[in-house]
């Protein structure tokens, strides 16, 4: 029997200092179960620090490493993924970027020379969405794999919601990309409508300062918001049964994990019409796309959930059994062909 390759995964580990779980965490552990000896960095909370461990990493396990599987992100991240990657063409280690972000393909074009040598000289680079694989075809990638995020669809039981309210669940690290103003904005929408049974829960860590100014709103406005902070896996999971629907506000996005997982639950998803969304949920089919930092379209979305309750059960069915395709026991088999290579 082949042996399983020896693999340093490189990535932002840092659920354990207050973010949200990453996929460095899931799928490294996942990775780990299936038989790879998996070595990861960096949970350093320190960017700088952190990108000395992650060279470090590379360094210390430039013998014992078989592949080099490198997180990478469209912004300051970016640059952790071109050190790594020169570190790794320099020991001679082959390295598969997994590509994040909604923003990637315009970094692919503001920084177009460290992308050609980042990406174009990968052992393969795996795009979880089919946004990022036809985004980087355009630029004239070819090395490229399509391998969805995965999620372990036991663990998502799906919940009938038959007496559906507008009581929203809203789960994203607070970030101005993610617009988690918007989310409190409909809530003012919904309740000058006349919808008094309206209350919003906002699940995730701060990151930018997002969250205070979302508080001080709620307050100000006298808003039945609920803020969690960060929360793990299970409580939110459980959280979620006490919800109806599930928004998803951002202004750039890829293939969000905490989407995949609202589909799972037979939450009903509505979310901005960006960057890889379209290619997740099909409008009125597996959930309802509107546009970009618009209130009244996502006020009206709302509406139509409430007063179509067949059609929106019609709606998480279909959603269901879209990830129902990401269910680890599935993707593990692209992962496994990728890195026995």
């Amino acid at each position: 029997m082949k042996r399983k390759k020896n693999l340093l995964y490189i990535g932002n580990k840092l659920a354990a200092k207050g973010n949200t779980l990453s996929t460095i965490e899931s799928l490294g552990s996942n990775l780990r179960e299936e038989g790879f000896a998996v070595k990861t960095a960096s949970s350093q909370k320190n960017k700088g620090l952190r990108m000395l461990a992650m060279i470090k990493a590379v360094f210390n396990n430039r013998k014992w490493a078989d592949v080099v599987l490198i997180d990478t992100y469209s912004t300051l991240n970016f640059q952790y993924a071109v050190a790594v990657a020169t570190l790794c063409r320099f020991y001679h280690i082959p390295y598969v970027p997994i590509l994040h972000g909604g923003n990637l393909p315009s970094r692919l074009q503001k920084s177009s020379k460290q992308s050609n040598k980042l990406f174009g000289n990968a052992l393969t680079n795996v795009a979880p969405s089919h946004y990022l694989l036809a985004a980087f075809k355009e630029e004239g990638y070819s090395n490229l794999t399509y391998i969805p995020n995965t999620i372990e669809i036991e663990n998502y039981p799906f919940l009938f919601r038959k007496n559906i309210k507008p009581k929203l669940l809203w789960v994203r690290s607070f970030s101005e990309i993610y617009n988690p103003m918007l989310a409190l904005y409909v809530v003012e929408g919904l309740l000058k409508n006349g919808h008094t049974n309206t209350e919003l829960c906002m699940v995730g860590p701060d990151k930018d300062g997002s969250m205070e100014t979302c508080k001080a709103y709620a307050k100000q406005k006298n808003l039945p918001v609920t803020f969690t902070g960060g929360l793990a896996k299970k409580e939110w999971l459980q959280l979620s049964k006490d919800y109806d629907i599930f928004m998803n506000t951002t202004y750039v996005d890829n293939t969000p994990v905490s989407v995949i997982e609202a589909m799972a639950l037979g939450l009903p998803v509505i979310s901005t019409h960006v960057g890889g969304i379209p290619y997740l949920l099909t409008h009125d089919e597996t959930g309802v796309l509107v546009p970009p930092n618009s209130v009244a379209n996502f006020v009206t979305a709302i509406e139509r959930i409430l007063q179509n309750p067949e059609e929106t059960t019609a709606i998480a069915i279909k959603a269901r059994k879209t990830v129902e395709k990401f269910d680890w026991e599935e993707v593990k088999k692209q992962w496994i062909t990728v890195l026995q290579k």
